[in-house]
């Protein structure tokens, strides 16, 4: 592994500042101007655009380098963590996508208001923000490792780039701006875990090598992760998938309720190729560097590239950041704007569009204050989707099973649900049993209990449209 000089870095970050300058200029042109815009681009995005959008954000800085990092741990049964979306999203269009659509909200928790009322999707509100402000965390903590990999500095000062970048991405452009831009990222990020995974291979001289050097299980269908959490990453990632705002947002930008089908089996297609290659680089990272920090499993190979690939891929891992930071905190902004400050300030169409943008600045940089207490990526990504998972359920139950649909019962659920699984979580999994399955449990043995007592309220009542 070679170490780059200062000319060869100093191209790499010219070539990253000129990336950004570029994807800056069309974040100014695409902007958004209108609220509609800013938050679900008009509902005029064609849906390639948004399925290109949804597998580059749910298998984003995060995810990437976080399956990387776990191969690097436990083995090729690591890539089951983005390979279990590829199942994910084509349910997620076949059951829902059509209802979300056909119901003009564009927040899950206003969604779930028309099943269950106000206080219900307040607490969905909440979750969701907490879920979300979690995602960001590890997004931040993945792009502060490769960053500062690329560029030399710090994690600090690595993790404020990442923000002020990010957050003038979304705080400016909106959706309409994000999913257009995005499709540049997206391309260059897809592209750039291929090159690594080209130059993984020439290292090792190909697979063969790998598998007879490292412990058998590195290659084996469960690894050292263990079919009880493959099946966690299933149900997480449906659960996710069905419930996560950025893309109940996306598909609900789409032309029509097809439209919005198609992009999740577009995102499905797409999720197969990048699980199976970041697994690999991951055991290849393994059997080169064992005795490497396994955060810096997938960026460690860019010092074995020439400094033309070195920019490329570098680009790449950048795109990878600025597509899911600021997806994520666009949909955290607009939870808040939908569920809280236009229901108590009643502001007029430019006011509220206004707000937005300010909120987005104070949203994009929260995520920095907790960047270093962050425990491992992979384990903290999937607690954010077992705490998603619990909306799904309710929602599941809301519009599948109404018997149950009470308001309070679905309140009870969802708070006992948030606060279970944290405790479990933050317990390390006691007895080997995943925080997911609790996040799976908790709501309906709740709403059950409410209703065999006879707690529930009255009959929500149906919440009016956003958009």
């Amino acid at each position: 592994m070679q170490s780059f000089g200062y000319f060869d870095t100093g191209v790499i970050v010219v070539t990253i500042v000129l990336y950004i300058a570029l994807t800056s200029w069309l974040t100014v042109r695409l902007r958004s101007k209108t609220s509609a815009e800013f938050m679900v681009g008009g509902r005029s995005v064609p849906a390639i655009v948004v399925g290109i959008l949804l597998m580059s954000e749910f298998i984003g800085a995060k995810s990437t380098i976080g399956v990387a990092q776990a191969a690097f741990e436990h083995g090729m049964a690591a890539a089951w963590a983005v390979l279990s979306a590829a199942i994910a999203f084509p349910l997620f269009g076949f059951f829902l996508a059509k209802k979300l659509y056909n119901s003009g909200e564009y927040t899950i928790s206003g969604m779930i208001a028309q099943r269950f009322g106000r206080s219900t999707e307040l607490v969905v509100s909440l979750i969701m923000i907490y879920a979300l402000l979690m995602v960001n965390l590890g997004n931040y903590v993945s792009g502060a490792a490769s960053l500062a990999t690329i560029l030399k500095v710090d994690l600090t000062t690595a993790a404020f780039i990442i923000a002020g970048v990010s957050t003038f991405y979304f705080a400016l452009g909106g959706f309409k701006s994000v999913a257009y831009v995005s499709m540049i990222h997206c391309a260059v990020k897809y592209v750039g875990v291929f090159v690594v995974l080209g130059v993984a291979l020439y290292l090792t001289k190909g697979i063969a090598p790998v598998a007879a050097s490292l412990p058998p299980f590195y290659f084996s269908w469960d690894g050292h992760i263990g079919l009880s959490t493959i099946i966690a990453f299933f149900i997480g990632n449906i659960g996710a998938i069905f419930s996560t705002q950025f893309i109940i947002q996306a598909v609900a930008s789409t032309k029509s309720a097809a439209a919005a089908r198609q992009a999740t089996y577009i995102a499905g297609a797409l999720s197969v190729p990048v699980s199976i290659a970041l697994g690999l680089i991951g055991v290849c990272a393994k059997y080169l560097y064992p005795d490497m920090k396994s955060l810096f499993a997938l960026p460690v190979f860019i010092q074995s590239m020439n400094v033309g690939w070195a920019a490329f891929v570098s680009i790449s891992l950048v795109a990878s950041i600025f597509v899911g930071v600021s997806t994520v905190a666009l949909a955290i902004s607009s939870l808040v704007v939908r569920d809280f400050y236009a229901p108590y300030f009643k502001p007029t169409p430019e006011q509220e569009f206004r707000a937005t943008r300010l909120m987005s600045v104070f949203i994009g940089f929260i995520p920095l204050i907790f960047v270093f207490f962050a425990p491992g990526l992979l384990q903290l990504s999937f607690f954010t989707r077992a705490l998603r998972l619990s909306i799904s359920i309710v929602a599941m139950i809301g519009f599948y099973l109404p018997f149950f649909a009470s308001n309070r019962g679905a309140t009870l659920g969802l708070l006992g649900a948030a606060a279970t699984t944290t405790a479990w979580y933050l317990s390390g999994d006691p007895f080997g049993i995943d925080n997911m399955y609790v996040a799976l449990l908790t709501p309906p043995v709740i709403i059950f209990i409410e209703k065999l007592f006879h707690w529930g309220s009255a009959a929500p009542q149906p919440a009016k449209s956003a958009v």
